[in-house]
């Protein structure tokens, strides 16, 4: 786990403790050429205050506007861009690629630390 996504992930937990309510979006694959690696991530809360990056631009905006759905709903949900889909191209991914997101809620776990929570992530 890169000192990025740590900090990305210590953010979320501090939005947690701050009472905020947190949604994590992951890239969990991407085919050809795509913005952001495999395991990039986007820590955003119920405000649309985000940290982090999945893409860029446009495909960003549209899966921060997805999680604010995942936090009102509790209900995870995957999202795909591609030049074969007619949301990619208004969404900003036409650079011959495509990206699978995964956005989740982030629940309060027992141990709140970050130190806790990200051993147990990266173990």
């Amino acid at each position: 786990m890169s000192a990025t996504d740590r900090f990305v992930l210590s953010k979320a937990l501090d939005w947690q403790a701050e009472g905020r309510h947190v949604a994590l979006a992951t890239v969990i694959e991407t085919w050809g050429s795509a913005p952001q690696p495999v395991g990039s991530q986007l820590v955003i809360d119920e405000a649309g205050n985000f940290l982090g990056s999945v893409s860029g631009g446009c495909v960003e905006a549209e899966v921060i506007t997805e999680a604010a759905d995942v936090i009102a709903s509790g209900a995870p949900k995957a999202l795909e861009f591609g030049v074969e889909d007619n949301k990619a191209w208004s969404v900003g991914l036409a650079c011959g690629g495509a990206i699978r997101i995964f956005v989740e809620p982030l629940v309060p776990v027992g141990d709140r630390s970050a130190d806790g929570v990200l051993h147990r992530l990266i173990s």
